[in-house]
């Protein structure tokens, strides 16, 4: 280690607005995260390696590495972690739910400190190790547990809230009136997506007098690309000319059926434009890779960051849509941005399940 980390590290407050298994009691949580900044920087613009020789380990859900999404996102903020502080990495991939206990033993054997589970699927796979390792640390990505063990992060993303951003530009680019909206298995996660993408769509109905129908349709699946296909194809036949998806691999599906029908489709997770750059209008970005980065980073510095959830969301910059948006008209994407400031400010509160979102539109029916 050629450098001592000095004291002073940077401070990022993350405010709890957790979704799902958030207690009314939960306090705001403090995560104090390194950064080369912080340090000053190398002279040759390297990295100041303080985590050399330390591991990491990642276990993915069933979607693997390379899901065009979440779990690729999640890897890339490894990479960026192995960048940034020097630290050894390495992922196991799991087919199915039974693999993630194994999958979590086998980083744990190999000497990994920092154990990453990936989607809120593998909640219980984790809480069963953290108390088998009292040593080893464990962070999981879109989950928060209402007493999370001492050595256990919860990483949640307020996804309503980059859904919301999207189910306006649906509705305010939608010719017919019609757009859809495809999820992969029905769970709390899930209705952030879609009460927000329909919350986005109300508001905007509202703003410029349209009369908007979403269809909602589920794949019960995050692999299944052909289910994914079927669905969204029907959507396009019925009308929809814009369909949102937060399916995962099964979303892939929805993006091929958005070039065969020359519709309209909107990503998630990623920036998923490279799939179908002339389909994709836009995606609802969670920056998997921000979150496990600075979180990683923060528990390599020494950070205490256990029995804590930390929710990332506009505020922190972890959630948003891309900034090239050459299928939206400029004005549409300022106007977007316009409506960003006014959910940081709490100008909005953006529902994040059915009951939320029915009380969001009947204030919107009173104004």
């Amino acid at each position: 280690m050629k450098k001592t980390i000095k004291a002073t590290l940077c401070i990022l407050i993350f405010a709890l607005m957790l979704c799902g298994c958030q207690t009314e009691d939960d306090e705001i949580q403090v995560v104090r995260v390194w950064s080369p900044e912080a340090e000053g920087g190398d002279d040759d613009g390297g990295t100041h390696g303080f985590a050399s020789g330390r591991k990491v380990g990642m276990v993915t859900d069933v979607g693997g590495i390379d899901d065009e999404s979440f779990n690729q996102g999640a890897w890339e903020g490894m990479q960026l972690l192995t960048s940034s502080t020097g630290a050894d990495i390495e992922y196991r991939e799991s087919s199915s739910e039974a693999d993630f206990v194994p999958n979590l033993k086998s980083l744990i054997d190999n000497d990994c400190e920092l154990c990453w589970g990936v989607g809120y699927a593998c909640s219980d796979a984790i809480l069963e190790c953290s108390k088998e390792n009292p040593d080893v640390h464990f962070a999981i990505v879109d989950n928060a547990y209402d007493d999370a063990p001492d050595n256990v992060t919860g990483v949640v993303f307020r996804a309503q809230e980059p859904s919301f951003l999207v189910g306006y530009i649906a509705a305010v680019m939608s010719r017919s009136a019609k757009i859809g909206f495809v999820g992969g298995v029905k769970s709390d996660l899930i209705d952030q997506f879609q009460y927000g993408y329909m919350a986005g769509a109300k508001y905007a109905a509202s703003l410029f007098g349209k009369d908007i129908k979403i269809y909602v349709e589920y794949a019960d699946s995050y692999t299944d690309s052909d289910k994914g296909y079927e669905l969204a194809t029907q959507m396009y036949k019925d009308g929809c000319d814009v369909v949102y998806h937060a399916a995962g691999l099964a979303g892939t599906g929805v993006i091929e059926a958005a070039k065969d029908n020359r519709r309209f489709v909107i990503g998630v997770d990623r920036d998923q434009s490279y799939l179908a750059p002339r389909f994709v209008l836009t995606s609802a970005l969670k920056n998997v890779n921000v979150a496990v980065e600075k979180v990683s980073s923060s528990y390599l510095a020494g950070e205490d960051i256990g029995g804590k959830n930390i929710s990332f969301g506009l505020t922190e910059g972890a959630v948003g849509i891309p900034s090239d948006h050459p299928n939206l008209r400029d004005e549409i994407y300022d106007s977007v941005l316009k409506l960003e400031d006014k959910i940081k400010a709490g100008e909005l509160n953006v529902p994040s399940n059915e009951a939320e979102y029915q009380q969001f539109v009947n204030e919107l029916e009173k104004e």
